[in-house]
């Protein structure tokens, strides 16, 4: 999942991004709307974290435009105003949830992968591949019934293998859905993340490779 945080708060932005990236999230920050606006128009994120006081455009302004656009991001409000009349008008901007501060991480980030569960298409909770399962709830990764012990970058590549169901997926994709934006565009990171997942999940081999086309899975 790619997550932007909008969020002017420094201190508490950080917070977020440190929490969601041990949740194998890929995490964006920036502090004001202008930011926002201009990160959502150039990468394609799945869920926005937008705090609805932020300077120079306003939140409410960033969510309409957002909106507007089509752009399929889910959007998830988070502000201090938590009275029933500040919800009703975030929802009716198009956020899709709202939060009030203060708020207990564990139910951010549930509250983040329903939103990513809705962001294309209804998806199980748990993702199979012939005998290997991946619990998205738990985060628990099991193959022939034993527990594998992943990292979270590695756990965020299987996922999106997974959902692909087969399909081919770059590693500009991989790189662009499982890392943040200080990723070197020309780095061999995927190329790593992928070589310790096909250790870890063991023979017969799942992961394969498409020559100067990416990864998918495949029993053969």
């Amino acid at each position: 999942m790619r997550v932007l945080v909008a969020e002017d708060e420094r201190y508490m932005a950080r917070v977020i991004e440190i929490g969601l990236r041990r949740e194998a999230m890929a995490v964006d920050v920036v502090h004001d709307g202008d930011a926002a606006l201009e990160k959502v128009s150039v990468y394609d994120y799945d869920v926005v974290v937008l705090d609805r006081d932020l300077p120079e455009v306003h939140g409410d302004d960033v969510c309409r435009r957002i909106v507007a656009q089509g752009l399929g991001c889910r959007i998830l409000m988070l502000t201090a105003a938590g009275r029933l009349g500040d919800k009703v008008a975030g929802l009716g901007l198009g956020a899709d949830d709202y939060l009030a501060k203060p708020f207990d991480f564990p139910e951010l980030v549930a509250r983040l992968r329903a939103l990513y569960r809705r962001s294309v298409q209804a998806h199980a909770p748990v993702l199979t591949f012939a005998d290997l399962s991946f619990d998205t709830h738990r985060r628990r990764v099991t193959r022939g019934g034993a527990e594998i012990r992943l990292t979270p970058k590695e756990m965020a590549v299987l996922e999106l293998l997974l959902r692909a169901d087969g399909g081919v997926l770059s590693a500009e994709y991989l790189l662009d859905k499982a890392w943040d934006t200080e990723a070197d565009p020309f780095t061999n990171a995927v190329r790593l993340v992928v070589y310790t997942l096909r250790k870890k999940l063991g023979e017969p081999q799942v992961v394969r490779t498409a020559v100067s086309a990416g990864y998918y899975l495949d029993t053969a």
